[in-house]
């Protein structure tokens, strides 16, 4: 069943009103009609199955058949201070993420990184990347995208347990840093450092470890930007029994 997620005032008493351009999508692109059902949802994590009642060119009404939980919410929650990337690949880190659980990007300003600052445009882009992914994954909720912040905001702002996979650490391992945690957060709550395509400069790794945040190592292998925080992530979720 497609899953759509709408402004909260979209739905009262029971009934959903759907305007502006996902009229066309209902109508032309899925060729939905009368009769057919679909999924809201309004990022509060629960869901509603809706029965589509009139579908025309200006407007698609219906009313709510049933209201549940979303399932596919995380416990744990996963702020990603992802440094900006060149190309479409910030745009892959934010669409994977967002499928395997992740509740926050913050886009981070190293001092090696190779783009730019996005502009609002690029950021709406982002935005609309993962409402779909969200939508496509079955989430209950959307991730938050914050504004693009420096690399020492990024360390002072970070909270619950704070991860930096780094080449260069040999002694903590991503795995045994986990099991530790896993023994004493009733709530996790994890923020992961993934640097830029040159990696993380001498200077910003000081500043995070003057900082509290932990040093971890992903094994011998040299992931690139864009999957490392892929791969920390579904490492921390699965390390907390939430890809089981």
């Amino acid at each position: 069943m497609h899953r759509f997620f709408l402004p909260e005032d979209w739905l009262a008493d029971g009934t959903v009103t759907i305007t502006g351009r996902l009229v066309h999508r209902l109508r032309h692109v899925l060729r939905l009609g009368a009769g057919d059902n679909i999924i809201v949802l309004d990022n509060s994590g629960w869901e509603y199955e809706v029965e589509l009642q009139k579908v025309d060119s200006s407007k698609v009404a219906g009313r709510v058949i049933r209201k549940s939980l979303a399932v596919a919410e995380p416990r744990t929650k996963i702020t990603l201070y992802q440094a900006l990337l060149k190309g479409n690949n910030f745009e892959f880190v934010l669409q994977k993420c967002t499928e395997i659980g992740v509740a926050g990007f913050v886009p981070v300003i190293c001092e090696r990184c190779v783009a730019g600052e996005p502009d609002g445009r690029r950021l709406s882009r982002w935005r609309s990347i993962i409402v779909e992914a969200a939508e496509q994954s079955r989430r209950g909720k959307l991730p938050t995208l914050h504004k693009p912040i420096s690399f020492t905001e990024a360390c002072r702002s970070a909270s619950g347990v704070s991860l930096l996979p780094w080449e260069v650490e040999k002694a903590q391992g991503i795995s045994d840093v986990l099991r530790v945690h896993h023994q004493t957060e009733k709530i996790p709550q994890f923020s992961i450092f993934i640097g830029p395509e040159g990696g993380f400069s001498p200077h910003e790794i000081g500043v995070a470890q003057s900082s509290g945040v932990e040093p971890v190592s992903l094994g011998p292998r040299i992931l690139r930007a864009e999957t490392a925080g892929l791969v920390t992530a579904a490492v921390t979720l699965y390390e907390f029994g939430e890809m089981r």
